[in-house]
């Protein structure tokens, strides 16, 4: 092969110019190629207006800058065999990884719904944010969807800034399920329509009394940092927490909302988060007036349960409950009066029920059969179930062998929900919930944001960051290496600093992923005076952890917000 090239080159000068003119071309093709970044959103269309409006007033002014630029790494090879290896090469393809984080002005369109008879004339407004470095570059973007009321003094006019967990998880289930205009058709209890399936108005959303942003964590949605480096960087109590702070900051100052009353409302771990922005913000001078918890976890301990923490046992068993009378489990006296039954329910496991699990091996076996007595009246669970698993039944146990008589598996984000379940107890199968209502959501709003809103890209909308595997698995946790991950210190320390903020806790009695007990227990442990537990209110619903795919609790849950914004404001 040498040979015939120098053969060619001897040609003369003009075949020579030709053959380097077109090495050069392919070499700099082939380059292009393999840095290509994943695409951006495509050239906005023009706003999209669905009433006869006059012409939407033009979204603030992005700064001007080249697309970020990040160097590429050389690649590693194995120090002692001068190898590359498979480990190496995995390395090297996230190093390559990149996202365009160039910034673009959002998509703004004009809508309008009714609710309760009244007209609501308003402004979707889709796009991205920048978190940058202190020199200005941008390291990620932010996607969110703010949808603002039309005709309002924007200092008066309240902002709630909205947001799921995970931690990993899009915010399309507040989006499109409780808060925004428009909201996913299912059945009246929230189980599964047949396909296909459609979006209708939100009579129960936020937007006639707040604005609202709802916002996606950086690896869900479209959001996105500018290398998997960078990623590792938010992915992890701190980094996220920090991003989201940035992010809010940056959007009431190129939004002018500044003067406006703030709100926080944050689901499941966006809770945690919740909590954790506040404290966070409260040292770089930002208030809020209310911050909305539901299905609460701010301390970590009341949720995984070791050798040497049984407190999760304890505070799961109303739950169980609950959940055992909703299916028929319990003794006709005991489905009687629910409510009666819970706090019985409570008052053993915080008394009877712990000191039992205190004494471990030592527990005398008349008070070990007790134990087991009484647990199986208030599960469902046999005796000999509980016997096995030594008193302490984790919620893999329970939603295996409560239905199992049935061959059923009940859920674990809504105890309500029943699916098959051929698999071991203790295996992960899946959540019969999370079947139930991840398509129709990952449908309706793929359709929705790239439709009604506009927002054209063909970047894959990541409902769950951790399907897409690589770094998000490690997420970093934190104060996890003093104990339990924990942000209820971050909360206190927000409500000392701030006497007038109020906090509104949302718990599902269904919900076994973050149980109702537990949140009561958090709560009860924050350290505050009377003077301030009187901020913190507590609403209870009929449901499970995402507490508005149930008709009637949704319609309760919106009436809760109001008047916990009423005595949020001035």
């Amino acid at each position: 092969m040498p040979n015939a090239t120098i053969a060619l080159f001897s040609r003369g000068d003009r075949m020579r110019s030709l053959l380097t003119a077109l090495a050069v071309f392919v070499i700099f093709s082939t380059l292009c190629w393999a840095q290509q970044p994943e695409s951006a959103p495509t050239q906005a269309p023009p706003a999209k207006t669905t009433t006869k409006e006059k012409k939407p007033s033009p979204p603030p002014k992005v700064p001007e800058g080249k697309p970020q630029e990040t160097p590429t790494s050389s690649e590693e090879s194995n120090p002692e065999t001068g190898k590359e290896t498979p480990a190496d090469k995995d390395k090297d393809k996230e190093k390559d990884e990149r996202y365009d984080v160039t910034e673009v002005p959002p998509v703004v369109t004009h809508h309008q719904i009714t609710v309760d008879g009244k007209a609501l004339r308003y402004t979707a407004t889709a796009g991205r944010l920048p978190i940058k470095r202190d020199d200005g570059k941008i390291e990620a973007e932010m996607f969110f969807v703010a949808y603002t009321l039309d005709g309002q003094d924007a200092a008066r006019r309240p902002v709630t800034f909205a947001f799921n967990g995970g931690p990993g998880s899009a915010s399309i289930w507040l989006h499109m399920g409780a808060l925004g205009p428009k909201r996913v058709v299912l059945q009246p209890n929230g189980f599964m329509p047949a396909a296909p399936y459609h979006i209708a108005d939100n009579q129960n959303t936020l937007l006639d009394r707040s604005d609202v942003v709802m916002v996606d964590a950086i690896g869900t949605g479209f959001s996105r940092a500018a290398n998997a480096e960078l990623t590792k960087k938010y992915l992890g109590v701190k980094g996220d927490i920090e991003a989201f702070g940035e992010f809010i900051r940056l959007y009431i100052t190129r939004y002018d909302r500044w003067s406006s009353p703030l709100f926080l409302l944050g689901e499941s771990y966006g809770t945690t988060r919740a909590a954790g922005i506040a404290g966070h913000l409260a040292e770089r001078g930002i208030s809020f007036n209310g911050i909305t918890l539901l299905s609460m976890v701010l301390n970590f301990q009341t949720l995984e349960w070791t050798k040497t923490n049984d407190q999760p046992y304890i505070l799961l068993l109303p739950s169980y409950t609950t959940i055992a009378a909703y299916h028929k489990k319990l003794a006709p006296e005991l489905e009687q009066d629910l409510n009666k039954t819970r706090q019985e329910v409570e008052q053993w496991a915080s008394h009877d029920y712990a000191l039992a699990l205190a004494k471990g091996d030592a527990i005398a076996p008349e008070e070990r059969q007790k134990i087991i007595d009484q647990l199986a009246r208030y599960t469902g669970l046999s005796k000999e179930v509980i016997d096995t698993y030594d008193l302490r039944i984790d919620v893999l146990t329970f939603t295996h062998y409560l239905l199992l008589d049935k061959k059923l598996r009940v859920g674990r984000l809504d105890g309500r929900f029943t699916g098959p379940d051929p698999e071991t107890p203790g295996s992960r199968f899946y959540d019969p919930t999370g079947s139930a209502i991840l398509p129709p959501y990952t449908s309706v709003f793929n359709n929705y944001v790239r439709t009604e809103l506009g927002y054209k890209s063909d970047m894959p909308y990541r409902v769950f960051a951790f399907q897409e595997g690589g770094a998000f698995g490690k997420w970093e946790w934190g104060s996890a290496i003093e104990g339990f991950p924990d942000t209820a210190t971050a909360l206190r320390a927000a409500m000392v600093k701030n006497p007038y903020l109020k906090v509104l806790v949302m718990e599902g009695y269904y919900d076994l992923a973050t149980p109702f007990y537990a949140a009561d227990y958090t709560i009860d442990h924050l350290d505050l005076s009377s003077t301030y537990r009187k901020n913190i209110s507590t609403a209870t619903y009929d449901s499970g952890h995402m507490v508005y795919i149930d008709t009637n609790s949704h319609a309760k849950m919106k009436k809760d917000l109001i008047n916990f914004m009423e005595k949020s404001l001035p």
